[in-house]
């Protein structure tokens, strides 16, 4: 176990500098989304040309496979993680001033399906059903159910996903009479296909490499990064952001990734600026010490994700803050632990309100 350290994940960003710093500033609505302007130039100018170069006629086999090989490389490796975070981020903080609103489509519909993001279906699933529901029943990607420490129930979630999460999420919105997100989800899907499809024909190599496996990449790591935010509910409680999600501190996956890891204080404040995450967090820390609040230290969901499947408990026992002295040894943190990723009745939940705390 760990006692709660100084913080070191970032509270801000640099100043800007240049000329160029200050035009882009002048069309954001918050200066500090600024770094997110130069990540999307850097992923424009990486992919998009590496792209096109897969998709010309004719180009020799050694320097299609290098394309190949770099293009999976800068998607997977170096930027997946950071344009999965700034699209998080930009999905609830609309990023671009008004006079410029026709910026904020570039990530959904330029860039995102090159991360396999289908066209806005990332913003009607997490925006418009994730946090109204807050992984209660009606949440179509709601950890409750399941074991949250046996691969076999994750695969069965991660294989419902797959196969069904669109259809799922259209009758959600189905039900809920939210036409809009409806006809958001099925536009962004359908077009994604049929793009897909045209684009086989035209050069199906190409196209797998391009679209279609950061397609199938994206979706098994969104829902490998939900299952573990949300491995561990009260199950006396299971609609209390303090008791259904997971917050990790003191990470280089929060440097890299807009403080991602503070997932409890999202659930309570979705629109907070990432940079405000960790300040928030020491200032209500009596409300996590009251509430149970689950806190690792120095690992990030990948690894609470990988240690849940191998049962290493006695892993996430090191990690584990001990907030208010509540445990006494790594043991009762491991009996604590394993209280929380039990399966859950969903059925006296089936028509709670989904709160924050």
């Amino acid at each position: 176990m760990k006692n709660l350290a100084n913080i070191t994940d970032p509270v801000s960003v640099a100043e800007p500098v240049t000329r160029l710093d200050h035009f882009f500033v002048s069309m954001l609505r918050d200066r500090r989304d600024l770094p997110f302007v130069y990540l999307t130039l850097k992923i424009t100018f990486t992919l998009i040309p590496l792209a096109v170069l897969l998709f010309i006629p004719g180009i020799p086999n050694p320097i299609w496979w290098v394309a190949a090989i770099a293009y999976q490389f800068f998607n997977n490796v170096t930027f997946k993680g950071p344009y999965g975070l700034m699209m998080h981020c930009t999905s609830h903080r609309a990023w671009f001033k008004q006079q410029y609103s026709l910026l904020n489509y570039y990530l959904p519909w330029v860039i995102g399906p090159l991360f396999g993001q289908t066209p806005e279906t990332y913003f009607t699933h997490h925006v418009g059903m994730h946090h109204p529901e807050n992984n209660m029943p009606d949440d179509e990607s709601s950890t409750m159910k399941f074991r949250r420490d046996s691969v076999n129930d994750f695969m069965v979630y991660l294989g419902t996903f797959l196969f069904m999460g669109i259809y799922h999420l259209c009758s959600y919105f189905v039900r809920k009479q939210r036409r809009s997100l409806l006809y958001r989800s099925v536009r962004g899907e359908l077009l994604f296909i049929a793009m897909c499809v045209a684009l086989c024909f035209v050069n199906w190599p190409a196209t797998l490499v391009v679209f279609i496996l950061p397609f199938v990449t994206f979706r098994v790591i969104a829902m490998t990064g939900n299952w573990a935010q949300h491995a561990f509910i009260d199950p006396d409680d299971p609609a209390n952001s303090y008791k259904n999600s997971v917050t990790c501190i003191n990470t280089k996956y929060n440097v890299k990734c807009w403080n991602d890891g503070y997932h409890i204080s999202h659930h309570i404040h979705p629109t907070m600026h990432w940079t405000e995450h960790p300040t928030y967090f020491k200032s209500t820390l009596q409300e996590y010490i009251d509430n149970d609040a689950i806190v690792f230290d120095g690992i990030h969901f990948l690894h609470v994700f990988i240690y849940l499947m191998r049962d290493r408990y006695d892993l996430l026992a090191k990690h584990f803050v001990n907030l208010g002295n509540r445990y006494k040894s790594d043991e009762e943190i491991i009996v604590f632990l394993r209280s929380r990723t039990h399966q859950i009745d969903v059925t006296p939940w089936l028509n709670a309100p989904a709160v924050v705390s």
